[in-house]
């Protein structure tokens, strides 16, 4: 077990799937010869060669839909996208040919891709960057839609996603890459699909994903000292499928649950969860569920406002206090 960053555990995903599968390879703008715009992909062109880490044009719909008929012909491609935002150039390619292929051809053809990249807000890039896309994609039927928040399931999710044989939307948030935490140095796999309890509790559960995480356990840490109130987090690490048993089991074993996203409030990540909730664990819950989102605004440039636009733990622990009825 050694202790390395969110970046290096994604590297480290990347260069164990390709040594043990040649027919993995990673293609996007910048990959190679400039190592990655995160440097994610740094030593991977010295290690594998140019025929299996592309440097692309800046041409995401052009990359995307290579990557696309190289998996529907048998390869296994790691589309990275610069950042998740100029992905919506290649809307088309993830959303009607890799999500629809294999049911459209009746289970005749997979499309074992990986699109990964960075997304959501990190400082001062204003509207057109700043943009957290979990929901849009976890809505196509054919995607699944991964949200890692630590270096340990970064690397263990990364690996499950190149394994598995449907296209895998990976978003990597982007004020992660220099956190830290520990990580195996042998083989692991983190599932698709399962959800983790960062923090056990029994007054609260709070339901988050990604950079939220933190968020949340900085607003248990502090609701544990200063209220005496024991905050169970529940991080989602998969979108879609989500893994509601575990959402309801923990719900079922506090009464009350804050869910937390860093994207917009209207057809959100916690709008699914919140309905999967009043339908499965209704009869347990003590107070409504209470959402902290993102604001219903594009993301300001100035420092302030982007500040005030995110979610942070004394908005976690104001939800907590109202559903707690602390207030």
């Amino acid at each position: 077990m050694g202790v390395i960053t969110y970046r290096d555990a994604l590297n480290q995903a990347l260069r164990d799937e390709m040594e043990r599968d040649p027919d993995v390879f990673l293609m996007g703008e910048e990959v190679g010869v400039y190592q990655g715009a995160y440097k994610v992909s740094r030593g991977l062109l010295e290690a594998f060669g140019d025929r299996r880490v592309v440097d692309t044009p800046i041409a995401e719909l052009g990359f995307a839909g290579v990557g696309v008929g190289a998996a529907m012909a048998g390869l296994r491609p790691i589309i990275e996208f610069m950042t998740w935002n100029f992905a919506l150039l290649a809307i088309d390619q993830v959303v009607n040919s890799a999500a629809k292929m294999y049911y459209m051809s009746g289970g005749q053809v997979p499309v074992p891709v990986v699109f990964r990249g960075p997304g959501g807000s990190a400082l001062q890039l204003a509207a057109q960057h700043s943009q957290a896309f979990e929901s849009w994609y976890a809505h196509i039927p054919g995607l699944k839609v991964v949200a890692p928040a630590t270096p340990y399931d970064a690397k263990g999710l990364l690996k499950s996603s190149i394994r598995n044989n449907n296209p895998v939307v990976f978003i990597e948030g982007e004020m992660l890459y220099n956190t830290k935490g520990e990580v195996p140095e042998g083989e692991y796999t983190v599932p698709l699909g399962k959800a983790d309890i960062k923090r056990e509790g029994t007054d609260v559960t709070v339901v988050c994903h990604s950079k939220t995480v933190s968020v949340a356990l900085k607003a248990a840490e502090r609701l544990a000292e200063e209220m005496d109130v024991s905050t169970e987090v529940v991080d989602l690490r998969t979108i879609r499928p989500l893994d509601v048993d575990t959402i309801t089991q923990s719900i079922t074993k506090t009464n009350r649950c804050v869910i937390v996203e860093e994207g917009w409030p209207f057809c959100g990540v916690g709008a699914q969860v919140v309905d999967d909730v009043q339908r499965l664990a209704f009869d347990h819950l003590d107070a409504p569920l209470i959402r902290v989102t993102g604001a219903d605004v594009p993301m300001p440039y100035n420092k302030h406002l982007e500040r005030a636009a995110k979610p942070n733990p004394d908005k976690v622990i104001a939800a907590v206090r109202q559903v707690a009825y602390l207030d």
